[in-house]
């Protein structure tokens, strides 16, 4: 898939030796996207933490400061993306605002999508998987400098201060998301009731853009995919990355650019899961080593993935 020239992508995330997370979940759909990606890995870990153990180093914002100078030295600096996703320390998340707004001066197009990577809910409780002192980083540095976000539903509240009962609310807190800058806003999951019923899980997107005359139009889709029965680790790591290519190539039409994305998670997962439950054994539930996406053997559909789940205009 050609693209018109050449479209770099600063990758700052986590990487793993095993498996698909991070910076190894989003380089390989973005290289076969048609796009080049440099990769700054915020940690190096034999594997993800779900697993029962897991060793590795961890990058702080000196060693971050380090590896962007050497490229400043080489005046290789120039990107037209900036994707970011799970990190643990505020420093270094202060670190990576100083380098997007550094890399904006230098290209005023550039696109910075991140992943608020904060928590989550389970069984309707949600809890954070980070340090607490990150939100404050998130929502007053990192959201508004941001021009993509794809929070999931807890992390939409956490950044707004407001619940979300209802698809209205939700609509309310992407206006509070888009009034805090970035220009699209993806709410990756929630656990609002699916017009298509329970076995379907609701994300929503909204893109506002300001005409030349001042005046702002706001695109709103609703995607309901179907829940596929497994944990699976990396998937808004891949999630993100795919979003970033298909706005990319459908840059005013999010329903496409996330049917686009959501079609061809549908077909990693259903592919991971099979392979998974057939690794397992008959009645065996799939381990966290058999439940690594089949990102490879993917490659066709994150290609050219055959439209399953439409979006909805609303």
């Amino acid at each position: 898939m050609e693209l018109e020239r050449e479209c770099r992508v600063l990758s700052i995330q986590s990487h793993v030796v095993r498996g698909y997370v991070g910076n190894k979940a989003a380089t390989f759909p973005l290289q076969v996207l048609g796009f080049e990606v440099d990769t700054v890995n915020s940690v190096q870990f034999s594997n993800h933490t779900g697993y029962a153990h897991w060793k590795g180093q961890v990058l702080n914002s000196d060693e971050l400061h380090e590896l962007y100078e050497g490229l400043k030295l080489n005046k290789v600096n120039r990107y037209d993306y900036v994707l970011t996703g799970y990190t643990r320390d505020t420093s270094f998340l202060a670190m990576v605002v100083d380098i997007v707004q550094e890399l904006k001066q230098q290209n005023s197009n550039l696109v910075y999508v991140c992943d608020p990577v904060m928590g989550d809910k389970w069984n309707g409780d949600g809890s954070m998987y980070v340090p607490k002192d990150l939100l404050p980083v998130y929502r007053d540095k990192v959201v508004p400098v941001a021009d993509i976000i794809t929070p999931n539903q807890f992390e939409a509240e956490l950044l707004t201060g407001r619940k979300i009962h209802t698809e209205k609310e939700a609509l309310e807190v992407m206006d509070m998301l888009h009034a805090m800058g970035p220009e699209t806003v993806v709410i990756t999951s929630s656990d609002l009731q699916a017009p298509l019923g329970n076995d379907y899980l609701i994300a929503l997107g909204s893109h506002r853009k300001t005409k030349a005359d001042g005046t702002k139009m706001t695109q709103r889709i609703r995607v309901e995919s179907p829940k596929v029965d497994a944990v699976f680790v990396g998937t808004g790591d891949l999630f993100a990355a795919m979003l970033l290519a298909w706005t990319h190539k459908h840059p005013n039409n999010l329903k496409v650019a996330c049917e686009k994305t959501v079609s061809a998670m549908q077909h990693v997962l259903q592919r991971t899961i099979k392979s998974a439950k057939a690794q397992a054994g008959e009645g065996n539930k799939p381990n966290s080593a058999q439940l690594e996406l089949r990102m490879v053997q993917s490659k066709k559909d994150i290609e050219n993935p055959e439209i399953i789940v439409k979006a909805t205009v609303l």
